[in-house]
């Protein structure tokens, strides 16, 4: 099994705050990592650098392949998938969705002057329905619900047929419905052995979905656990990462936490 995602004793530092701190990481190409920590543990860092979107201070990080800092990134970014809301925040208000689906093959977050043949767009409308927004594609993306928002955003990171899909807290803001319907249709995708590999940052058990099989636990910047999804989402674990007491309980695949 080749690795889509290396980190090599990375690290992240912006002036006096150290964000990352020695994170050795390695996705295979058909695992599909969890990430969790607390606010401030780093998560969002390190899904930054894992889109080539930041570079570390110090260590190495290979993406399909290639290594950051030896490659040309505007070449290699089509080949990774990123759903995330600072993204989001990139877009026009009064984009239709289409367009901010479609637009994604050619790494715009906008429709301007250029030209889509109507493959981009019959693809665009294909991952729009797989992911039950196809209702909504003449629709201003401003005017989109929360849910309705990760849907189309996540049906953009795979406009290009990404081989590494990155999701940065996907169910974030959703309602118990809303979370419910993403977590489901994430673990539906997770299942399919043709999808990429997946990297997703969440805060909450309960948004893990089925399917996925490893998971990393930060705190700090630094890791405190690393590995197959049942050996590292563990009561002594997510209670170090925490900071707190928790009492963990698994109904099936579906995980569930507390404060004790």
């Amino acid at each position: 099994m080749s690795a889509v995602l290396s980190f090599s004793d990375v690290s992240v530092r912006r002036g006096r705050h150290q964000l990352l701190s020695s994170i050795d990481l390695t996705v295979g190409e058909d695992e599909r990592w969890i990430v969790m920590g607390p606010n401030g543990a780093g998560k969002s860092t390190l899904l930054r650098v894992a889109s080539t979107r930041l570079f570390p201070t110090t260590g190495t990080v290979d993406v399909l392949g290639e290594r950051m800092g030896a490659v040309d990134l505007f070449e290699l970014r089509p080949a990774i998938g990123l759903a995330s809301a600072g993204l989001g925040h990139e877009i026009r208000e009064d984009e239709l969705v289409l367009n901010v689906v479609v637009t994604a093959a050619y790494g715009m977050t906008g429709r301007w002057r250029e030209h889509y043949d109507r493959d981009d767009e019959r693809r665009a409308l294909r991952l729009l329905s797989q992911w039950g927004a196809g209702t909504l594609l003449s629709r201003r993306f401003s005017t989109l619900s929360e849910g309705e928002r990760q849907r189309v955003l996540i049906a953009r990171a795979l406009m290009t047929d990404p081989e590494l899909l990155l999701l940065d807290e996907p169910a974030a803001g959703l309602d118990l419905a809303g979370r419910e319907t993403l977590v489901r249709r994430l673990g539906e995708f997770a299942a399919d052995p043709a999808s990429p590999a997946m990297v997703m940052v969440t805060h909450h058990v309960e948004e893990i979905p089925e399917h996925f099989t490893h998971a990393l636990l930060l705190r700090d910047g630094g890791i405190v656990a690393s590995g197959p999804l049942e050996e590292t989402i563990t009561e002594e674990h997510l209670q170090e990462a925490f900071g707190l007491p928790l009492q963990l309980s698994r109904v099936g695949s579906r995980f569930s936490a507390f404060a004790r």
